[in-house]
């Protein structure tokens, strides 16, 4: 009896310590996720003339979506059950849910505003771009979503080659104040949602549960991922009105590092501790940064204003 007792004894901890290495694989491997390899110094050297308008911010939006579909586990709310945004591994399945409504919103605003101008015509790379990012993010095929949003990001690319001075079919960003204004509109709106989220305490007439505060933690963190990185690269699209102001060059600086600081946040466990309480709680503590971000972005707005 004792040899049968030893043996189910480790064959249960060695499934623990398989377990325990999954989920610090997991954790580790998210960590690095969460960085977007998008060197905006490399891609756009300070010694080189300036890219037209609308070239790094519809890189930028191309990187995002890309670094989804190719790294760590691809596009994951649409994946088999155990890995996708309802069940055991959907951290970074409800972080790309995020991730793509703050695309969407920010390719809306792309394509209605920052390029058009009244009666304009639409850029037919950013129309098409906006409408792949728009298929259902949950389809597994005929389409799936991942081919979808492929079609997107190829159609920014195509963008910015259409920028270039060889072809010039693309149209640039206007830089005019006030529909750059209406981009932080957008994300004001996003991140207003965000903070609603981190303080929900009750879901359809019951409590929250706990497996559900970590899914509206990476939710919000999706949003705060794509806006720290395009404000990163609206302060190159923007360079020459920033340096004339240097107040809304701090702002800009201290929202992205706000919002950058909130995409990096990636806890073992997301706890959801009470105020007075000896734990944590992380929805409260990623709440402080969108917070402040989007405090500031209504500064940036009444800057944009004047």
């Amino acid at each position: 009896m004792s040899l049968l007792r030893r043996l189910l004894f480790s064959r249960g901890f060695l499934v623990a310590l398989v377990g325990f290495a999954c989920v610090l694989g997991l954790h580790f491997g998210q960590v690095h996720h969460n960085r977007l390899p998008l060197d905006f110094a490399r891609t756009f050297p300070a010694d080189e003339p300036a890219p037209p308008p609308g070239a790094v911010l519809a890189t930028t939006v191309a990187a995002l979506m890309e670094h989804e579909l190719q790294g760590g586990f691809g596009w994951r709310p649409n994946d088999f059950v155990l890995w996708g945004p309802h069940l055991w591994a959907d951290n970074n399945a409800n972080r790309q849910l995020g991730i793509l409504q703050a695309v969407r919103e920010t390719m809306r605003v792309m394509k209605d505003h920052l390029t058009k101008v009244s009666s304009d015509q639409y850029d037919q790379n950013l129309v098409e771009a906006d409408t792949m990012f728009r298929n259902d993010a949950r389809r597994l095929w005929m389409p799936s979503a991942e081919s979808r949003y492929r079609h997107g990001v190829r159609y920014l690319r195509e963008y910015v080659r259409g920028l270039g001075p060889a072809l010039r079919t693309s149209k640039p960003i206007t830089q005019r104040h006030m529909e750059l204004l209406r981009l932080f509109q957008a994300w004001s709106d996003l991140l207003g949602d965000a903070h609603a989220n981190l303080y929900l305490s009750t879901t359809q007439g019951r409590p929250l549960r706990p497996w559900e505060t970590d899914d509206l933690f990476y939710h919000a963190q999706g949003y705060s991922h794509v806006m720290g990185y395009c404000v990163r690269a609206l302060e190159r699209e923007y360079a020459r009105d920033l340096e004339e102001r240097p107040v809304l060059a701090t702002l800009f600086d201290e929202v992205a590092r706000s919002l950058l600081a909130a995409a990096e946040l990636k806890p073992l466990v997301v706890l959801d501790g009470s105020p007075a309480g000896i734990f944590a709680n992380h929805r409260r503590n990623l709440d402080g940064f969108i917070s402040e971000a989007r405090q500031k972005m209504y500064s940036i707005r009444e800057e944009l204003e004047k």
